[in-house]
């Protein structure tokens, strides 16, 4: 819509009164790039979107070609490392990506990010083995890591924060709605084609997204020589892989004692000591301590990655609770993750314009985690007494609306107090923390799922042999088994499910605690967008 070319006043009555003044080091506008028109401003965030599309569609999509996969190529005792291998590279290239891009510049960033990911793309659809499938799933995820984080960090850059929760609610509804529909997706995409199809289709939208972003978003002047810490990139991805393989491994390839494990864990706690040292001294860290001087990165950080924490830990095993303990089948019980995805889309996006509206993010992440705390408590009742199936439906529905008032939020609150040369490494520094705390949050959630399962079939009086040969039952062999011994094992499985969601809502409770220390800035206000002379369009 046209309007005078006059900016928002920020002393609104719902920031004047903010309990925290902002800190000294607070960026002003002026230190942020010239806004796009908002012909570039459309241009550039159908670019964003599609690069969002494209990441978010890839961590879930490729889980149902699997079993074809593995029939064609073979390698059925290496499948977890076509999913691991693209985890590990994606979250560990992340913070790089967002040091880099504060140093080089978003565009150039972006343009060696979707190419690695397309290239990736068409080697995984290539792939005449399982080892190149892993390799070539690896290089995707070299790609993917840069991705989301870059999307998010150049809205940064050209949308003020008291603008940017619409934004990024939008993001979190696209991302929400890929981790639906990929699934989904990719059955239809195997049935029709072919398993290596799923990777041929991220080339033409790909494609797109790069053609959108090297027309609407103008290259930044480079201040001074870029310097890379290339000690610290090593250190980082290091120990980040060593821990990731910690938490991947630990109870299912290997026993949480044995010596791959320990060994993985030291190698983890070493390279980490290395990094702090390294990046005290390095001109310019991958990550600053100094951001770590920020309060609001100090709260916002920890909260991301325990609110992850809590979400992947406890509803990673839901399609196992509705296929086991509910007998539904394995495509209904993937529909019935649905109302979740639901709730974060809506949450998303009404949070998203609340913010942009009154400039306050702090009460919205407060009741997102109250929320979520209380529909933990939710889920382990319906779950623990039997409840009927729109129980645990309602349950997921308030999940998903309390996942949409964090991420976003949080997001916004560490984009807003940090300075703008470190837009990107903070940005990039939150996802970081949020993929550890899922990967995290699925560790514990597996190993409490095992030791109450065990538990429960012993009180039940089976020995630890016949215990462990029931935990690997399928949901088609469990229709096979006597009654009594059935009974005993959906018994068990929805009692260590429950208890699961009880200790979600332990850690979202301690999420809610630690939030209450979060200080609140007043958000910068909005700049319109420049379109002709004397007139302003609002990016709306």
């Amino acid at each position: 819509m046209i309007e005078p070319e006059t900016a928002p006043k920020l002393e609104t009555p719902l920031t004047a009164d903010l309990s925290d003044a902002p800190s000294a080091h607070h960026p002003s506008a002026d230190d942020h790039p010239a806004r796009p028109s908002s012909q570039e401003l459309r241009m550039v965030f159908a670019g964003l979107m599609l690069a969002l599309t494209l990441a978010a569609l890839d961590q879930n999509i490729v889980g149902t070609a699997l079993p074809l996969i593995v029939g064609e190529l073979g390698g059925l005792t290496h499948l977890s490392w076509v999913v691991t291998a693209f985890m590990l590279a994606s979250t560990a290239t992340t913070p790089l990506y967002g040091k880099l891009s504060d140093q080089f510049g978003r565009r150039p960033l972006f343009v060696v990010s979707i190419a690695v990911f397309l290239a990736g793309s068409m080697l995984c659809g290539l792939a005449q083995s399982m080892t190149q499938l892993i390799l070539f799933r690896g290089l995707q995820g070299l790609g993917a890591g840069g991705l989301m984080t870059l999307a998010q960090t150049t809205i940064a850059d050209i949308i003020p924060p008291r603008e940017r929760g619409k934004y990024q609610g939008l993001f979190g509804a696209v991302f929400a709605g890929c981790s639906v529909a990929g699934p989904l997706l990719g059955g239809v995409i195997t049935d029709m084609l072919n398993w290596r199809w799923i990777f041929y289709v991220n080339v033409p939208v790909g494609a797109a997204a790069l053609v959108m972003i090297l027309l609407g978003l103008k290259r930044r002047p480079l201040k001074g020589k870029p310097r890379i810490d290339f000690g610290g990139a090593f250190l980082l991805s290091a120990s980040t892989a060593c821990l990731l393989l910690v938490l991947s491994w630990g109870g299912t390839e290997y026993p949480w004692g044995s010596t791959m494990i320990l060994a993985l864990a030291a190698a983890a706690v070493v390279l980490t000591a290395a990094l702090i040292w390294q990046e005290r001294r390095a001109p310019e860290p991958i990550l600053p301590p100094r951001l770590f001087g920020v309060r609001t990165f100090q709260i916002a950080v920890p909260v991301i990655g325990l609110n992850a924490t809590a979400l992947f830990g406890a509803l990673v095993f839901m399609p196992l609770f509705f296929q086991l303990v509910l007998n539904q089948t394995p495509s209904r019980s993937g529909l019935l993750m649905a109302p979740l995805m639901g709730g974060v889309i809506t949450s998303s996006i009404i949070s998203g314009r609340l913010v942009s509206r009154f400039g306050r993010y702090k009460f919205m992440t407060m009741a997102g985690l109250t929320v979520a705390t209380l529909s933990f408590v939710f889920l382990y009742w319906s779950a623990s007494t039997a409840q009927s199936l729109g129980y645990v439906e309602a349950g997921l529905v308030c999940m998903g609306l309390s996942l949409g008032l964090v991420m976003p939020n949080l997001t916004v609150a560490i984009q807003n107090d940090v300075e703008p040369q470190d837009l990107g490494t903070a940005t990039s520094a939150s996802a970081f923390f949020r993929s550890l705390g899922g990967s995290l949050g699925v560790a514990i959630s597996g190993a409490l799922l095992n030791h109450g399962l065990a538990d429960r079939l012993n009180a039940a009086g089976m020995s630890l042999e016949e215990a462990k040969k029931l935990m690997s039952t399928s949901a088609k062999q469990l229709a096979a088994i006597p009654a009594p011994e059935h009974q005993v094992l959906v018994d068990a499985y929805r009692q260590a499910i429950a208890h699961n969601f009880l200790t979600g809502a332990g850690i979202a409770a301690l999420a809610l605690l630690l939030v209450c220390f979060l200080p609140e800035r007043p958000l910068r206000g909005a700049e319109p967008v420049r379109e002709g002379p004397g007139l302003t369009v609002s990016p709306e």
